[in-house]
């Protein structure tokens, strides 16, 4: 991963909206490559508490990606949008194209009421596999953004255990925060549908990050 790509940006960190300030990593570039593949994983593992939840949010993520895995994997595209050209990236999108296949046979079944689960097999393979082409293809801090709802889902728990072990009280009813919402009031189709259209949201702002810099 640390050599994909053109010199010396293999192992710079870029800045959506900021295409001229990048930060060299060196042989940081590695420990934090796999930082970013982890927290993926993780976060994904625990955004799927809910029949349904986490499987189109990863679908989103893929196409997402998949996108930028062909753009960046384009000389042409890549200079026009001026973002990094990685050879060989393009063929991800085949890859990210068949997670999604995958996911809608997947969410035919794991739709409310759910008849199979993805378990922590699946999730921490679909953020892994996400985490690692935002790595490859230079675009660590758009998947925060893409990403957005497994960011704050992440977060949700950190905070909580955190405060809880300082202070020995809860930020939140509990936590990830999806079961805040449900402790709320809010229904599992409520909640797992304004997470959908959040994920949509925060799609479609990452990409945004192609064009705007």
């Amino acid at each position: 991963i640390m050599h994909n790509g053109q010199a010396p940006f293999s192992s710079s960190l870029t800045f959506p909206f900021a295409k001229e300030f990048i930060i060299n990593l060196g042989w940081f570039f590695v420990p934090f490559s796999c930082f970013v593949i982890v927290g993926a994983g993780n976060a994904v593992n625990l955004t799927d508490g809910l029949d349904g939840l986490a499987i189109v949010p990863i679908m989103i993520a893929a196409a997402s990606f998949g996108v930028i895995a062909y753009l960046s994997g384009n000389a042409v595209f890549a200079e026009y949008l001026q973002i990094h050209f990685v050879p060989g990236t393009g063929e991800l999108a085949v890859v990210l194209g068949a997670v999604i296949g995958a996911g809608l046979g997947f969410l035919w079944f794991n739709a409310p009421p759910a008849a199979i689960f993805m378990g922590d097999t699946g999730s921490l393979a679909m953020g892994g596999l996400i985490g690692t082409v935002a790595v490859a293809t230079k675009h660590e801090i758009v998947l925060v953004i893409v990403g957005g709802l497994f960011v704050v889902e992440i977060l949700s728990v950190i905070i909580q255990v955190g405060y809880f072990k300082m202070t020995g009280k809860r930020v939140f009813l509990m936590a990830p925060i999806h079961h805040h919402f449900e402790k709320l009031g809010w229904t599992e189709s409520q909640v797992v549908i304004r997470f959908w259209i959040i994920a949509v949201i925060l799609a479609l702002v990452g990409l945004s990050t192609l064009k705007l810099r």
